[in-house]
């Protein structure tokens, strides 16, 4: 029998996004440049506070997982979790943009510790908030649908943030103090709405959890379906975080106008509002596998064609995005629905409750990796020769940057996601082996 989720639950579940997408998004898209551009921070150094924070949710991640997976509470063994990440992460997220007198090192430090504390109310939030899906419904396709919901969500926050976020930041220090706090109530409202809209959400998970993070672990480890979606799916992220580092550059740089971000993001976005519906009858018509080999193919593809943007000009420039974002979409759709599967197939075979601690490696490495792409395009630019500046002191940047620029946003990644195409051939959780586990 096929387990359904209302349409509250679905929209109070998806309404969530608007945090993870926005939390994962705006650091991504601006904070290399708000640290190199306006707080005057050497590039590679901007890279490695983009990074570290984020190397923090290795452990945090997972010791949020094991803890939300050995919890009871009349709310579930989630919603106290995201309750307290809710506390946390809007304070911390403003606090990284209040643009203290400070540039270079100190502001470098100054801003590192703050995304700190944001990075761990995220986690508080985040692992628990994508454990959900995996134990509301049973049902194989169910999941990809329910997400369905979940990924129009991402898509409106994604925009908000490559077309609000910078608009309101433009290029001072008081318009990141003031984008900075208003996407800090946009996360707030987001966190307590899905809090609220998941009180209803049916549990259909394991009750007795795993004894001891140790064998959590090592149940992770000793799932293959699992390690091989972690692996394509960080190849991935690790592609669409240099991407989105590097985007704001390319704007500028290459497409010599730096409110064409705008555009760019609404050529990347609007893929994902128009094809998810085709992404969920791809996944049932090719299997999920053969839909993320797809949609890999398609971001690799415009990645690698949007090198010829200085000759073809910006037209070019956005069809390849466009191009970029209708794998985008599907990658996006795909990984979550398949990383459910992942959960509930082990819950299965196991009879145990451990997907947060699936969730909780899951989201670490995520978080690393996307965090890690900014690194990458920062350090290429270091190799490239390209000068940090403050509004005040504007440079004129060596050609030898501008070449970094593009080959940081194009060839980089699509290397990066072919690796990811590859591994996916090795991921074998299909409909058919998980109808077999549920009989």
């Amino acid at each position: 029998m096929i387990s359904r989720v209302s349409t509250g639950v679905r929209v109070g579940y998806a309404v969530g996004s608007f945090c993870t997408a926005n939390f994962s998004a705006i650091p991504g898209l601006l904070l290399l440049i708000y640290l190199t551009n306006v707080l005057a921070v050497d590039p590679l150094l901007a890279g490695i506070v983009v990074f570290l924070p984020k190397a923090w949710d290795l452990i945090a991640n997972t010791l949020i997982g094991q803890w939300s997976d050995r919890t009871v509470s009349r709310w579930g063994p989630r919603r106290p979790w995201m309750l307290a990440g809710t506390a946390i992460l809007p304070i911390a997220f403003a606090v990284m943009f209040i643009g203290p007198p400070l540039k270079g090192v100190p502001a470098a430090i100054f801003v590192g510790v703050a995304f700190l504390v944001a990075a761990t109310g995220y986690a508080l939030y985040e692992v628990p908030y994508k454990a959900m899906p995996a134990e509301m419904t049973t049902d194989y396709h169910e999941r990809t649908s329910l997400l369905q919901w979940r990924m129009v969500f991402i898509a409106i926050a994604i925009a908000m943030s490559g077309v609000l976020a910078p608009m309101l930041a433009g290029d001072t220090l008081e318009g990141y103090r003031l984008m900075g706090v208003v996407f800090a109530a946009i996360l707030f409202v987001a966190m307590i709405g899905s809090f609220f809209g998941t009180a209803r959400a049916p549990y259909t998970g394991q009750q007795q959890s795993e004894g001891s993070l140790r064998a959590q672990l090592a149940a992770a480890r000793e799932s293959r379906p699992f390690l091989w979606l972690l692996g394509l799916c960080s190849a991935q992220t690790l592609a669409a975080g240099v991407m989105l580092a590097g985007a704001p550059y390319f704007a500028a740089y290459t497409l010599g106008n730096p409110s064409a971000t705008t555009p760019l993001f609404a050529a990347l976005v609007g893929p994902m509002l128009i094809t998810m519906p085709l992404w969920v009858w791809l996944a049932k018509v090719m299997d999920k596998r053969g839909a993320m080999i797809l949609s890999g193919l398609l971001f690799m593809g415009g990645a690698t064609l949007a090198v010829a943007s200085p000759w073809l000009g910006a037209a070019w420039a956005y069809l390849c995005i466009v191009v970029v974002g209708v794998g985008y979409a599907g990658l996006q759709l795909l990984q979550f629905s398949m990383l459910a599967d992942v959960i509930a197939y082990d819950g299965l075979v196991s009879g145990k409750r451990r997907g947060g601690v699936f969730t909780g490696l899951w989201t670490a490495v995520e978080s690393a990796v996307a965090a890690f792409g900014a690194t990458i395009y920062g350090a290429v630019l270091s190799v490239g020769g390209f000068r940090e500046s403050d509004p005040a002191n504007p440079v004129v940047q060596p050609d030898s940057a501008v070449t970094a620029v593009l080959v940081g946003i194009s060839v980089i990644p699509a290397l990066i996601i072919l690796s990811g195409v590859l591994m996916t051939l090795k991921y074998d959780l299909t409909a058919a082996r998980m109808e077999a586990a549920v009989s």
